[in-house]
């Protein structure tokens, strides 16, 4: 049976088109997801800031600038919780009812000792309630990231003096004994700190006296030490990741 010229001419080009199609049909477009992020004031977002410190913001308000359009940012974070405390008043029943895809949670500064009913013990119901939030996590199907919390910017002959790196140590203490990805913000705070100094670091307090909170220049410095980490610790979300990634110095 003879074969039409134009079928000829067909079978001869129609391995060139493939070779121009395949790349698009390859490129797959990530899914919509969401990331929860818990925590205390650090973290908080602020939608109404005290009338002393205008630029009061949380690392988790400015978290999403470092990510494309496919990731929406839950920050469920609050001011003067501890691990404690944020079950306790029921915040984590509802924020984790939301099924988010990933949930960043970071707790210290009002678990330590002098804060009443919400301190814990780092060696023992700290890492009790990690265990819960952890546990629970899973499973609702959410991917829990340990964060250990940003250290204050306190100074003693030069370099940063700090009560929260037993609750760090504990929380990275759980994150190996649970299968969990740590991202060490206390410790890589304590070192941009160091560096830093006093001085050059004082634009990260929204008034002087104003040692554990953050202007908006320097919650971005901070959610940038996250971000900095998610290619190793959480792979997955390193294609969410605006390119390039935003520099954290």
């Amino acid at each position: 049976m003879k074969t039409a010229p134009h079928q000829i001419l067909i079978s001869l080009i129609m391995p060139f088109l493939c070779l121009f199609c395949s790349p698009v049909t390859a490129v797959a477009k990530e899914p919509q997801i969401q990331v929860m992020l818990i925590g205390d004031s650090t973290v908080a977002t602020y939608s109404k800031r005290p009338e002393d410190r205008p630029d009061l913001t949380g690392w988790g308000q400015v978290f999403g600038e470092f990510f494309n359009d496919n990731v929406t940012i839950l920050n469920r974070a609050a001011s003067g919780r501890s691990s404690k405390s944020f079950i306790k008043e029921g915040r984590w029943k509802k924020s984790v009812a939301e099924k988010a895809n990933y949930l960043f949670i970071q707790f210290g500064h009002n678990d330590c000792p002098g804060k009443g009913d919400r301190s814990t013990d780092p060696a023992t119901d700290y890492q009790q309630y990690l265990r819960q939030y952890i546990d629970e996590a899973r499973a609702a199907n959410i991917k829990p990231i340990l964060v250990t919390p940003v250290t204050r910017r306190r100074f003693k002959n030069g370099m940063i003096w700090t009560t929260l790196r037993p609750y760090a140590d504990a929380m990275l203490k759980v994150g190996r004994e649970k299968n969990v990805p740590v991202i060490d913000l206390h410790q890589k705070s304590v070192a941009l700190f160091n560096q830093l100094g006093d001085k050059k670091s004082a634009y990260f307090s929204p008034k002087p006296e104003d040692r554990s909170h953050f202007t908006s220049k320097g919650a971005r410095k901070i959610a940038g030490l996250v971000a900095d980490e998610i290619p190793t610790a959480v792979p997955e979300l390193k294609p969410y990741l605006k390119q390039p990634v935003l520099k954290t110095n």
